[in-house]
């Protein structure tokens, strides 16, 4: 007995959706699949554009920083030929050629869009200096011998057996230098010269004469506190190799 509905026809929700064996269903609402495609395409066509461009090259390198080292010798260890798509600049394999340099101590290379490189040069400064057949050697706080040149008015002399970033009398005084350089009061600039002849005799000597016998590099900034107040007593020597109970004669 016939229901009264016509095959082929399937009733839903008061909708009639006519099924066709064979037949693909439609897909709905195409619009997103499209501009997804165009945004990949944009941005894949402007990666190349920015690749290959000249409009994104280093037309203008800017070096900030440097007073020992000449721009050009930046310029010539930074190896960034002018004209070269900027990303195409390795801005940390750059950084490093630049620290190289012997006065450098660190360095940082941008990419500034849409056509500058900024390379900013942070120098090493001298800690203190030693004399050698050669000539005068510049060290830095870490040890680093840089430089062979006349010091700078106020870095101290160094009197070491073997001055060297690897020679344990040398770290131990610059620890002790350092543990100076870091008090508020003006101590630091008085100081002419520091020795080490071995890890646990540090003496140092200030601009009027007077001695400070610093002992080993161990409590060092302890050593730097107490040792304003000292010097405010009359002597000659100053000893804080034992900060508990220094002395002075």
């Amino acid at each position: 007995m016939s229901s009264g509905r016509r095959p082929g026809r399937v009733r839903r929700s008061g909708r009639t959706a006519r099924i066709r064996s064979g037949s693909a269903v439609p897909v709905r609402n195409r619009k997103p699949l499209y501009l997804t495609a165009v945004a990949v395409v944009t941005v894949v066509a402007l990666g190349l554009v920015a690749w290959f461009s000249p409009l994104l090259s280093a037309r203008t390198i800017t070096v900030v920083g440097n007073v020992g080292v000449p721009s050009e010798e930046v310029l010539a260890a930074l190896a960034v030929p002018a004209g070269t798509p900027l990303l195409r600049v390795d801005a940390g394999a750059a950084a490093q050629r630049v620290a190289a340099i012997a006065k450098v101590d660190h360095a940082r290379v941008e990419r500034r869009y849409p056509s500058t490189i900024r390379v900013t040069v942070v120098e090493r400064t001298p800690a203190v200096f030693y004399d050698a057949p050669e000539g005068t050697h510049l060290m830095d706080a870490s040890g680093v011998a840089y430089a062979i040149e006349p010091a700078p008015p106020g870095v101290p002399r160094l009197k070491v057996a073997d001055p060297s970033r690897d020679d344990p009398a040398t770290t131990d005084a610059l620890t002790a230098l350092t543990a100076l350089t870091a008090m508020p009061a003006p101590l630091r600039p008085q100081v002419t010269e520091i020795s080490a002849g071995s890890l646990s005799d540090i003496h140092l000597t200030l601009a009027d004469g007077r001695q400070l016998v610093w002992g080993s590099a161990e409590g060092s900034a302890y050593k730097a506190a107490i040792v304003l107040p000292l010097l405010g007593q009359p002597g000659q020597v100053y000893d804080v190799s034992s900060p508990d109970l220094p002395t002075v004669r």
